[in-house]
């Protein structure tokens, strides 16, 4: 195996034989009702004749460019006598410093208004900073340690939460650039919550943050889900990871001016949603607690050598987010029902959805999930003003690769073993020292566990082409009811109202009638439609292989098609509550191991 020096040694060790003078921030938010941060950074001596600073165009854990710099202006240098420097412009993310000959201090300005895990957003709630969306940085000094300064709102009760450890005051440190801007901060009135987790005989500190208008006994219910959650995570790996500093933070954001989202960082996680506690948020936020946690070790330390070491001048690619992104996927609600958050019966419903999603997707024509992990700078929170053809041309590696673990799961679990003692096989094997893997090492680690046999039948035919496992047997084997009602006619129409929402899927009725993403249909056999319940009322009493003469209007002309119904292949899986005895026990194991 190869050795590699533990990161978390590296970052204790950094500040004792790191020499090198830090970059160093000061923010403040006097202007925070307006969204706007004042920020000040000096930057080390320099001999040289220019100096080049710039804003990331990416962030970690997200893999499509984000242009950060488009909210940064007023920027202004001086050199250490205080003489105004020249800026040049080459690009829209950098700013050349000319002739700064010995430190500099750049002041500018930031505007955010988005709290989610990309950006930042500034107001008199708080300062929810994403640290590549926020702070400048030079090429030139990257590998040197940082000092931040958060100047907080006292007249607002702000306190700073984030994994960088404090200096003093409210002054906090990083060993260097990679580990500052994977430290996102929350700076608000918020509430916490902690208990303290031994694994192999160290003590590590869990803290929930949360910045919410919940009362403090409803945070207490929801923490007790939380150290649930940690707790049934841990015993899939057998530890927790080596936090560098001894403590795990969920940032959690729960107010009506965030955006939904979640975001792992290597010892904390961003958590933000528009439901609180009080109105939602206890039960729909807390799967997202789930999935960001298991990150902690599957993608911070168990670590595609794609994202290695991760760029913040562009976008990332990896072949590996099936496995990264979709394997944590799987656990997300598998951990929920094993820590008594949802049912089994709740947990087989809700394989519904992303199960139809995936295996109904003509995109495997296209696309195996290595190809489909590929695609993530152009989805994952991606932007574009142009249609696209996802429908047909892209299924999530979130999703994919989900279902692809609930079926290496229980394909494992017909030969005696499980997809837990493998996570933790390649955690030892890989994640522990942190050595990156590629998607061999991953084949080669299912070798050696399952065999070569297995090893070779799973990749060959589901990860390096994009076959359907045999479900049926598989669902059977736990006792989870798996149909298709075939008497059941299906038109492919997606509607809203009388109006197709989506692009109509490949070799679907809707497709193969010509009918298209925008068409208003007004009639079908002769009926008068006024609503999508009008349209599923005359499609209930046709039969499959009927056709049906579809009236539509596109671009405001009146045309015709006919459409013949086919079978809704819609799957539907659900717990069998007259498994037998047998089957019930191996269930039983899974879902409560």
């Amino acid at each position: 195996m190869k050795k590699t020096i533990c990161t978390s040694l590296v970052f204790l060790l950094s500040f004792l034989v790191n020499a090198q003078t830090p970059v160093k921030y000061a923010i403040s938010f006097k202007n925070a009702v307006h969204h706007e941060a004042q920020i000040s950074v000096v930057f080390p001596k320099t001999s040289s004749d220019s100096l080049h600073i710039r804003m990331s165009r990416s962030s970690p854990g997200r893999y499509a460019l984000h242009e950060f710099a488009k909210n940064v202006y007023g920027v202004t240098a001086t050199n250490e006598k205080g003489d105004t420097l020249k800026i040049v412009r080459h690009n829209p993310y950098e700013w050349v410093l000319v002739n700064p000959k010995g430190a500099t201090t750049v002041n500018y300005t930031l505007f955010g208004n988005r709290g989610d895990g990309t950006y930042s957003q500034i107001d008199e709630t708080h300062a929810h900073l994403n640290i590549p969306a926020t702070f400048m940085y030079a090429d030139a000094f990257f590998s040197h340690p940082v000092e931040v300064t958060f100047n907080v709102r006292e007249d607002l009760h702000w306190k700073v939460a984030t994994q960088l450890p404090n200096k003093e005051g409210f002054t906090y440190t990083a060993p260097n650039f990679q580990y500052f801007f994977d430290s996102p901060t929350e700076i608000s009135n918020y509430k916490k919550r902690s208990f303290t987790v031994d694994s192999n005989g160290k003590d590590y500190t869990i803290e929930f943050v949360l910045h919410d208008n919940s009362t403090e006994a409803l945070l207490d219910t929801y923490f007790e889900k939380v150290k649930r959650i940690v707790l049934a995570e841990k015993d899939v790996f057998g530890a927790l990871p080596d936090y560098d500093y001894g403590k795990y933070t969920f940032l959690a954001c729960y107010v009506a001016n965030a955006s939904g989202d979640g975001m792992e960082h290597r010892n904390s996680t961003i958590l933000t949603d528009r439901e609180g506690l009080a109105n939602g948020g206890m039960d729909g936020n807390i799967g997202t607690v789930s999935h960001e946690y298991f990150h902690s070790w599957n993608v911070e330390r168990l670590r595609p050598k794609s994202l290695e070491p991760f760029n913040f001048s562009k976008a990332n690619m990896s072949g590996e987010l099936w496995f990264a992104e979709g394997f944590t996927s799987y656990y997300t609600n598998l951990i929920l029902c094993r820590a008594g958050i949802i049912s089994p019966e709740e947990y087989a419903k809700r394989l519904n959805g992303t199960f139809n999603y995936v295996w109904n997707s003509p995109a495997h024509e296209y696309f195996n999930p290595i190809e489909m992990s590929y695609q993530a700078p152009f989805v994952d929170a991606a932007t574009s003003v142009d249609p696209v053809n996802r429908e047909n041309t892209f299924i999530s590696y979130y999703s994919y690769g989900s279902v692809l673990g609930l079926a290496l799961d229980l394909s494992l679990r017909q030969n005696g073993l499980n997809l837990d003692d493998f996570m933790r096989k390649m955690w030892e094997a890989q994640g522990i020292e942190e050595d990156p893997y590629t998607i061999d090492d991953l084949h080669f680690n299912l070798s050696l566990y399952a065999g070569k046999s297995f090893a070779d039948h799973f990749f060959n035919n589901y990860i390096y082409k994009s076959k359907m496992p045999d479900y049926a047997v598989l669902f059977e084997s736990v006792g989870f009811n798996f149909t298709q009602d075939e008497n059941k006619p299906y038109t492919g129409m997606y509607i809203k109202g009388n109006t197709i929402v989506r692009n109509a899927q490949k070799e679907s009725p809707a497709y193969k009638a010509g009918l298209e993403n925008g068409d208003v249909i007004l009639a079908i056999d002769g009926t008068t439609v006024d609503n999508a319940q009008t349209i599923d009322k005359i499609i209930s009493e046709k039969k499959v292989g009927d056709v049906i003469k579809v009236k539509y209007s596109r671009y405001g002309e009146e045309k015709t098609t006919n459409l013949t119904l086919q079978s809704d292949p819609t799957y539907h899986i659900s717990f069998n509550e007259k498994a037998k005895r047998k089957i019930e026990k191996h269930r039983e194991t899974w879902l409560k191991q």
